[in-house]
Formats: structure tokens, C-alpha cells, sequence
């Protein structure tokens, strides 16, 4: 499965915000990498503006370029506002929903998850990253005792973390709900996702 493998703080700089998750060194640093980072004041143009955006959100999803387009046409192609339904379909995607209920600290370790097969939905083994959950669905942690001290270990270190209200969860059972739909209320972007949009219709 093809996934970014770079240097993620140099990404987080690059953009000036945490997109893999608060890093001492990036707080340490808050300039752009490279040699003229500190002094950097360059402008940039609505294009560079919108590409930044793009790469931001991009990055956050764990998406490749063309998975991300991908995103982008079928939220086009449907009714309504395109970066609403772009976000929707974003947050959706099963590795983020195991990424939001705890059980990966990550959304990459999330997607690992997955795709090694510790999760159910509906009681079966869904072993893709991108499968899309609809409303009434369950997300369960397989009944193995690896799978369950992993989510475990990571529920533990994700206290913190709260669980979008589109979400129910049941940790004794390890097990998620999908309650409904995530709303505009509910996800708190990133990235300017009309800018995006505006983007990709150039």
C-alpha cells in the first residue's frame, strides 16, 4: 500500500501546523525548513495559496495525490457543497473512524490497523483503508487478544482525545457506532477546503 514515508516534521513546517501531531521539535522551530527558513517573507500567489491548502489536507488524510483528486471528482459529481461533501467523505473513510474512536494513536497506525486486519465492521474483517462506513455501521476491535491490547495501549494514550459527537463508543466492548452523519459542525478542517475546491476547478 503506497503511503507517504518522509520526514513528517518538515511537513508540519513546511505549513507551519501540527498535521502528524504536536511535535516538541516543531515547536521548538516554528519557521519553514531549510537554510532561509527564519527569514523567509516571501508572498505567495493565489496559486501557491491553493496548492498549500490542498497539500495540507492531503498530508492530514494520509491520502496520495491521485486518492485525493479521487476524493475531489465524486464530491463534484454529487449535490450540494462541494468541500462539505469532500470533508464528509474524508471522515468517513474507515481508517479515519478507527483513528477517532482511540483505537489508533495515529491515522497512519489507524490505517495499519486496518489493513492488518484487527478490524471489523458489522462483524466482518475489513481489511481496506478507504471503505467509506454509513450510519447504523459498527466498528469493532477483532476479539484477538493482540488486537485488543494494541487498542488498548492506544486508547490509553488518546484520554485526551474527544470523540466526534457523530461517534459513539463503547470501550469495554471495544467497540464504534456510527450515529449518523458528520456534520460542518462536526469536523473542525485543517485546511481552508473552499480553497481546495477552488484549486482542483482551475
Amino acid at each position: 500500500m503506497a503511503r507517504y514515508k518522509g520526514p513528517r516534521v518538515r511537513i508540519s513546517r513546511r505549513f507551519g501546523v501540527a498535521i502528524f501531531g504536536n511535535s516538541k521539535y516543531l515547536e521548538r522551530r516554528q519557521y519553514p525548513p531549510g537554510v532561509h527558513g527564519p527569514r523567509a517573507h516571501r508572498k505567495n500567489s493565489e496559486y501557491a495559496m491553493g496548492l498549500m491548502e490542498k497539500q495540507k489536507m492531503r498530508y492530514y488524510y494520509g491520502l496520495l495525490e491521485k486518492q485525493f483528486r479521487n476524493i475531489y471528482e465524486a464530491a463534484a459529481r454529487r449535490r450540494g457543497v462541494t468541500g462539505t461533501i469532500m470533508l464528509e467523505m474524508l471522515e468517513t473513510r474507515l481508517d479515519n473512524v478507527v483513528y477517532q474512536l482511540g483505537f489508533g494513536q495515529t491515522r497512519a497506525q489507524a490505517r495499519q490497523m486496518v489493513v492488518h486486519g484487527h478490524i471489523l465492521v458489522n462483524g466482518r474483517k475489513v481489511t481496506i483503508p478507504s471503505y467509506v462506513v454509513k450510519v447504523g455501521d459498527t466498528v469493532d476491535v477483532k476479539e484477538k487478544a493482540v488486537s485488543r491490547q494494541l487498542a488498548a495501549h492506544n486508547m490509553e494514550l488518546s484520554t485526551n482525545r474527544i470523540i466526534p459527537a457523530w461517534l459513539g463508543l463503547n470501550k469495554d466492548s471495544f467497540r464504534g457506532t456510527i450515529m449518523r452523519m458528520p456534520t460542518r459542525e462536526d469536523i473542525q478542517p485543517i485546511a481552508n477546503d473552499q480553497a481546495v475546491v477552488e484549486f482542483y476547478s482551475r
